[in-house]
């Protein structure tokens, strides 16, 4: 069973950084298309990003396109979201994700999870 664990989260104030991390463990990572979704208090889960098996196909959300850059290491079974120009709109607990198909942006073709990393940024 593949299980993913999320690092990186913090508080940061508007315009800062953060990159977060996606450690998996049990298969490797370059069978699934890996995806960082957020779930802010009251809202919906929505897509962050995702990256395709290979890594060279990206996806963003409008709301973080420029600002966001997803990445995979394949060899280290890690997957990274830096985050650039953070804004207070992108506070939210971020959730790791992994899917043994193509990229998608509906949650639910995603199978494993990670239990979330909270981003907190202040103006």
């Amino acid at each position: 069973q593949l299980q993913v664990v999320e690092s990186g989260g913090g508080s940061v104030q508007a315009g800062g950084s953060l990159r977060l991390s996606c450690a998996a463990y049990g298969y490797a990572l370059g069978n699934y298309c890996m995806a960082w979704f957020r779930q802010a208090p009251g809202k919906e889960r929505e897509g962050v990003a995702a990256a395709d098996i290979s890594g060279f196909k990206t996806y963003y959300a409008n709301s973080v396109e420029g600002r966001f850059t997803i990445s995979r290491d394949n060899a280290k079974n890690t997957v990274y979201l830096q985050m650039n120009s953070l804004k207070p709109e992108d506070t939210a607990m971020y959730y790791c994700a992994a899917a043994p198909r193509a990229c998608s942006s509906d949650s639910g073709q995603y199978n494993y999870w990670g239990q979330g990393t909270q981003v907190t940024v202040s103006s």
